[in-house]
């Protein structure tokens, strides 16, 4: 039965058992008493709710706190092992596959390097096909326990009727390619698991709204920086994230030629790729056989060495180059869509900001309109190169709290997009 605004009985409680979950997981342990003023509802429908949760071996007793004259009061929290999520992200320098616990805890960890030439489909299909099987052999964990599987990828994704996810990557070669059926051919997960693809970048920005730096704004971009270079926007009207292709905004006109054909892109010269490239083109020594994230510590430590060292003057020139074009692609993120907080993630952006972050602060501040960047803050994420991996796995979290702690419906009907950026905040009433 419908009320008047459209809610069904059904959904008023898949909502109230969503927010009981996301406070607890949250700002847990709580006592059911703490429960009704955080969640706005009554103590009723509170002790209502967590009895259901607690019979379906979603919620468990903490131990309990003394109250004010009266019994102590029993705390909750979500219970780790009632739910489990794989991650993946599909990086530019490897594969990386890991099992977490419902409370995001690592249980598991299986990493493919890639080698040059790296992104064939078929043999990035078979590392994740292997390392689903790997991480749950590792850690006793039957796939009937899965919420499901979240994945980062490069490029743009696509959700298409009778295909699943499809991925352009043109950056990396791939045209249309319907990732998820091909997973799901010959994959070690009963078909009931729902896969949950999408960018990396916006996974490296779920996982940084919930957990990192992010916790908290209403307005923030998240900005990955590998190989390649991209972002995720999230504002008041896009609360669940978008990844916007920032890698592919142009800072050069006729500049140099980007991985995606194109010309004067920022990846052209602030993604590590390019900018290793650029080194070596003005005599700069990249390592013999080393990949890129070795190469990019190398290049830094010339830069930047200990103390008592002298600096590589060409390491030096090229890394104050790249810092001022990363600030000037900031500045147009600043003045497109005025953010509170901009944060620095990827493995590259994380090796780079270390040393240059002051730098790309100020050459932001120079290039954008003096208002927006008097608001904004510039810094670095704060849940390190496991972000994107950490994100993905929040995916089918994500989704798991939106049904009210219900595991999804069978694959053919498609997972739900359930992306909240803060949901401590948020939690529906």
């Amino acid at each position: 039965m419908a009320g008047r605004n459209g809610r069904t009985v059904r959904d008023l409680r898949r909502g109230n058992r969503t927010a009981v979950l996301q406070r607890l997981y949250f700002d847990g342990p709580l006592s059911r008493f703490e429960l009704g003023p955080a969640t706005g509802l009554s103590s009723g429908s509170v002790s209502n709710v967590v009895a259901e949760l607690i019979a379906d071996g979603l919620v468990e007793e903490a131990g309990s706190v003394d109250s004010d004259g009266g019994r102590p009061r029993i705390l909750l929290r979500v219970a780790p092992g009632s739910g489990h999520m794989i991650g993946v992200d599909v990086g530019e320098t490897r594969v990386r596959i890991g099992l977490f616990d419902l409370t995001l805890t690592e249980l598991a960890r299986v990493e493919r390097p890639l080698a040059q030439q790296r992104y064939e489909v078929e043999g990035i299909v078979g590392h994740v096909r292997d390392g689903i099987a790997e991480v749950l052999s590792g850690a006793g964990v039957g796939p009937e326990r899965l919420l499901g599987v979240g994945i980062g990828v490069p490029g743009i994704v696509e959700h298409t009727p009778g295909l699943g996810a499809v991925v352009h990557g043109q950056t990396i070669g791939w045209d249309a390619v319907p990732l998820e059926q091909l997973l799901r051919a010959g994959s070690p997960l009963p078909d009931t698991v729902p896969y949950f693809i999408d960018n990396g970048a916006r996974t490296l920005g779920q996982a940084e709204m919930w957990f990192g730096g992010g916790r908290g704004a209403r307005n923030a971009l998240v900005v990955l920086f590998g190989s390649g270079v991209g972002a995720c926007l999230v504002t008041p009207e896009v609360e669940h994230g978008r990844a916007v292709e920032w890698g592919h905004l142009t800072v050069r006109v006729r500049g140099r030629r980007c991985r995606c054909g194109a010309l004067g892109c920022l990846e052209a010269y602030a993604g590590a790729e390019s900018l290793l490239a650029r080194w070596q083109e003005e005599g700069g020594s990249v390592p013999e056989g080393a990949d890129e994230e070795t190469a990019l510590a190398a290049m830094l430590a010339g830069a930047y060495p200990s103390e008592g060292g002298a600096a590589d003057p060409v390491a030096l020139a090229v890394l104050e180059e790249t810092a001022e074009y990363v600030g000037a692609g900031l500045s147009d993120l600043i003045n497109l869509f005025q953010p509170e907080r901009i944060l620095i993630g990827g493995w590259a952006g994380l090796q780079l900001g270390a040393r240059f972050l002051p730098a790309v602060r100020r050459y932001a501040a120079s290039y954008a309109l003096r208002h927006p960047a008097q608001k904004v803050t510039v810094d670095l994420g704060r849940l390190g190169p496991d972000a994107v991996t950490v994100g993905a796995a929040i995916l089918p979290l994500a989704d798991f709290f939106a049904r009210g702690g219900r595991r999804a419906e069978p694959a053919s009907e498609g997972p739900r997009a359930a992306w909240h950026t803060a949901p401590a905040e948020r939690v529906p009433h």
